[in-house]
Formats: structure tokens, C-alpha cells, sequence
């Protein structure tokens, strides 16, 4: 029990089964921002936010690509750390661009979520992930 309380950051185990946990909780929170935009995306691109002019089209299916498909990678745990990259952007975008000038409160989801995908960046996906049944330690 002591080592439960007082030792898990320091045991392997521990450390990728909170990896896990964190990969799961955000991927499928994410699923629910994205899948309503794939499902929708007729209805949407044409009022998208346009994200450095490139069209609101292409702004929402780089926003779907990330929040659906890299999310389901992250669930996966499957090239984990490149799927990470366009959900780091599409949050730092959400953060710094579409909510700038905005109060905190209206960031803060965002920020959770690009601070959450950081660590797993740094990170990586622990050992309960398809990379690591893939290329081992």
C-alpha cells in the first residue's frame, strides 16, 4: 500500500498506466469536438473560422484530421508522437489565435488540451500503446 501511495511516480507500471489514462481521457474527449465537425462538415466549412486565409474549408478538415483521426491514433497509442504534432497546432491555434483577446476562461479547454499533449509529447505513449508492442523499449 505504501508503495501504491508513496511510490507510484517512480514505478514503470504506474507511470504508463497514467500515460494510458491521459492518452484515453483526452483522446476521446477530443473525439466529441471533432466528430460533430466531421459529421457536419457540410453545414460548417462555409462558416469555419479561416484560419490564415486558406479557406474555411480546408481550416475545418485540418481541424477534423486533427481532432478525429490523430485522436483516434492517440487512443491507439499508434505513431503517438507525430498524431500529437497537428493536435499541439490545432490547440495552439484555439489558444493563441481564434481566442486571443479573449478572457482566460473562454481558453481554458484549450489549454488543457494543449498542455495535456505536450506532456504525452514529451512523454511518449507509456508501455500500454501499439509503439510499444511495435518498436519495444
Amino acid at each position: 500500500m505504501k508503495k501504491i501511495i508513496f511510490g507510484a511516480g517512480t514505478d514503470k507500471n504506474w507511470l504508463s498506466f497514467a500515460l494510458l489514462i491521459l492518452r484515453l481521457t483526452v483522446g476521446i474527449l477530443m473525439l466529441t469536438h471533432g466528430f460533430p465537425k466531421l459529421v457536419n462538415y457540410g453545414q460548417m466549412s462555409h462558416g469555419f473560422f479561416n484560419l490564415f486565409n486558406i479557406g474555411s474549408n480546408v481550416s475545418l478538415a485540418l481541424d477534423i484530421f486533427a481532432e478525429v483521426f490523430c485522436s483516434i491514433l492517440l487512443i491507439i497509442g499508434i505513431a503517438t508522437r507525430p498524431a500529437l504534432i497537428p493536435l499541439i497546432l490545432a490547440m495552439a491555434v484555439a489558444v493563441f489565435v481564434y481566442h486571443s483577446g479573449q478572457p482566460l476562461s473562454a481558453k481554458e479547454l484549450a489549454i488543457h488540451y494543449l498542455v495535456s499533449y505536450f506532456v504525452l509529447l514529451i512523454a511518449g505513449p507509456g508501455k500500454y500503446s501499439a509503439d510499444y508492442l511495435i518498436g519495444g523499449k
